[in-house]
C-alpha cells in the first residue's frame, strides 16, 4: 500500500511517498480503507518528535481517519462495525496511508445522510471543544463564552458546540474569518489583530464571560484570563502563539477564577499509563452526542481543502498558512 512514511525525526516537507506493507490486523482492531485522513500543526510536531509521545520509527503519520471497514479481529468481529460499514476513527498514528488500523473501541459509523469526509473532524476537533466546554466548563445555556483562535480546527467546532449548548459566543479571529464566524453563530466576532479586553467588557455589560478556551497561550491567554466573570474559568487546550503560560495564582484568588486543562489525548490512550479502556465508553457517549447536533444541523464539519497522498505538502502549507475554513485532508487513494 501506498503512505507518507517518517522514518526519521524530521520536518513534514521532508517525509516520503512510499509502498510498504499494510499493516498488520492485530487483537481488538479494525482495518479500514481510508477515504481521508486529517492535517493538523499536530502532525509536524508528531514527526519531528516535539510531541509528547513518540511512536517507533519508521512509521506512517496521521490520527484521524474516515474510510470503510475492510475486516475486524476475531475478538471483536461481533461488535465492531461490520465490513462496508462508513466510519470514522482515531489512532495513535498510522492514518496518511491507503489502509490503516484501529482500536474496535474508537472506531465510530457514520449515519446515513451525513457525509463522509467531513467527518474526519469527529475524532479529535470537535470532542476536543465539547470535552473543554462540558466536561470541564460545565457550561450552561445563557452563559457566556470566549474563544480564541475561533477560526483554527478546535476553535470553530468550539464556536459551534457553544450555540448547540444554548450559550452566547464571543470570537476572536483573522478579519479574513469574521464572515464564516458569524455564518457558525457568533454572537460577536472580535479581530484577533486588536486589543479585546474592554470589548469583551462592554459585549457582556460588564460582566465578564463565564469560560474562555483558548488554544493560544501567550498574551492571549493572559488578557483572557482577566476577561472572566467571577467564578469563571480559562481552558488550556494548546500554545498556537508559542508561548506557554504562567498563572500568577495571586489573580485566581482574587477574582474567585480557575484554570483549567483539557487533554484529549488523555481519553485515548495517549497520555502514561493508556488507560483508552476505562474512558471508553465516555468518549463513544461524547461522539454520539456530537453525531445526534451534527445529524440536528447544529454542527457543521466542513472540508476546505482535499489533496492527493503526495501532494502532503502543500496539504500543510495550507494548514500552516492559517488558511483552512474548515479541515484540510489527504486523500491516500487518489493518484
Amino acid at each position: 500500500m501506498r503512505a507518507l512514511v517518517c522514518e526519521s525525526w524530521r520536518d513534514f516537507d521532508a517525509l516520503e511517498v512510499k509502498d510498504i506493507p499494510p499493516p498488520p490486523l492485530r487483537p481488538g482492531g479494525v482495518r479500514i480503507r481510508v477515504a481521508a485522513a486529517g492535517v493538523s500543526f499536530a502532525a509536524q510536531l508528531f514527526v519531528s518528535g516535539r510531541y509528547q509521545r513518540r511512536p517507533p520509527l519508521p512509521f506512517v503519520p496521521g490520527t484521524e481517519i474516515v474510510g470503510t471497514v475492510l475486516e475486524a479481529a476475531p475478538d471483536v468481529a461481533e461488535t465492531a462495525p461490520p465490513p462496508g460499514t462508513r466510519v470514522f476513527a482515531v489512532l495513535d498514528w498510522g492514518g496518511m496511508a491507503e489502509e490503516a488500523v484501529a482500536d474496535a473501541i474508537h472506531v465510530v459509523p457514520v449515519p446515513e445522510g451525513l457525509p463522509l469526509e467531513p467527518a474526519v473532524a469527529m475524532p479529535i476537533s470537535y470532542p476536543t471543544a465539547a470535552a473543554a466546554l462540558l466536561w470541564r466548563a460545565r457550561l450552561e445555556p445563557g452563559q457566556w463564552v470566549l474563544v480564541q483562535g475561533a477560526a483554527g480546527g478546535v476553535g470553530l467546532a468550539a464556536v459551534e458546540v457553544a450555540k448547540a449548548l444554548g450559550a452566547h459566543v464571543i470570537a476572536r479571529a483573522g478579519a479574513a474569518k469574521h464572515g464564516l464566524l458569524h455564518a457558525r453563530g457568533a454572537d460577536v466576532v472580535l479581530d484577533s489583530a486588536a486589543p479585546f479586553r474592554e470589548a469583551v467588557r462592554a459585549a457582556t455589560d460588564g460582566r465578564g464571560v463565564d469560560a474562555v478556551l483558548d488554544t493560544l497561550g501567550g498574551e492571549a491567554f493572559d488578557e483572557g484570563l482577566r476577561c472572566l466573570a467571577e467564578g469563571g474559568v480559562l481552558l488550556t487546550l494548546g500554545y498556537a502563539a508559542g508561548t506557554i503560560p504562567q498563572v500568577a495564582a495571586n489573580l485566581l484568588l482574587l477574582k474567585n477564577i480557575a484554570v483549567a486543562g483539557l487533554n484529549w489525548g488523555t481519553y485515548l490512550g495517549w497520555s502514561p499509563g493508556d488507560h483508552r479502556a476505562v474512558h471508553a465508553p465516555q468518549v463513544r457517549a461524547l461522539w454520539l452526542r456530537l453525531l445526534d447536533w451534527w445529524r440536528q444541523g447544529r454542527l457543521r464539519p466542513e472540508i476546505h481543502a482535499r489533496f492527493p497522498l503526495d501532494q502532503f505538502r502543500a496539504a500543510m502549507a495550507e494548514v500552516r498558512g492559517r488558511r483552512a475554513a474548515g479541515r484540510v485532508v489527504l486523500l491516500p487513494a487518489a493518484g
